[in-house]
């Protein structure tokens, strides 16, 4: 049996492929989803091209899954967790953490709930305490409700991307499409 990362790197090479230059794209050179930058900071100092596969998904394990929390979110809830972990691969860890945290202090109910968590990326204690806490309270429903507010708030990210940079329209719709809940609408449209 497939444990959650595993199965989140098989869903993420099979969107991301493997080498990629696009002259639109300000990361460079891409291989598995990896810019180069990120690929040297992880000691890798080959050619892109020839990156192995096994590098690619030990670096998403160092970087996008243990490093900011998400594997500790995933103890409380896998959809959450996934969501994170796919919004921090395309977007920084950092940011994927904000939303969670701006998203449990929209959703806190006036701090009935549980006491407003810091805004700054950093998935620690007080986060997963308000996020346990707001799973207990909302259960099933309140999980599907937070996973819309993380979708919304990325989907808005990618179109405030494409309105700072033109060359961002390059790759907003095949953002939207793969990364924004678009199984959901496209199964309600057939």
């Amino acid at each position: 049996m497939m444990t959650v990362f595993e199965r989140l790197m098989a869903n993420l090479l099979r969107r991301e492929g493997g080498y990629v230059y696009h002259r639109d794209d300000r990361g460079g050179e891409t291989n598995f989803g990896i810019t180069e930058a990120v690929a040297r900071q992880y000691g890798y100092d080959g050619p892109m091209q020839a990156m192995p596969e096994a590098v690619a998904m030990e670096i998403y394990r160092q970087r996008y899954w243990v490093a900011p929390g998400f594997e500790r979110v995933a103890g409380l809830s896998v959809p959450v967790a996934e969501e994170l972990f796919d919004t921090g691969v395309n977007m920084g860890p950092m940011v994927a953490g904000r939303f969670l945290q701006r998203a449990l202090n929209a959703l806190n109910r006036q701090e009935r709930d549980f006491p407003d968590v810091l805004v700054d990326g950093a998935i620690g204690p007080q986060t997963l305490t308000a996020l346990s806490r707001y799973l207990l309270v909302r259960g099933r429903e309140g999980e599907a409700v937070l996973l819309t507010a993380l979708s919304c708030l990325k989907g808005e990210r990618y179109i405030s991307l494409a309105e700072q940079r033109g060359a961002n329209e390059s790759f907003v719709y095949g953002w939207l499409r793969t990364r924004v809940g678009i199984g959901e609408q496209v199964s309600r449209l057939t």
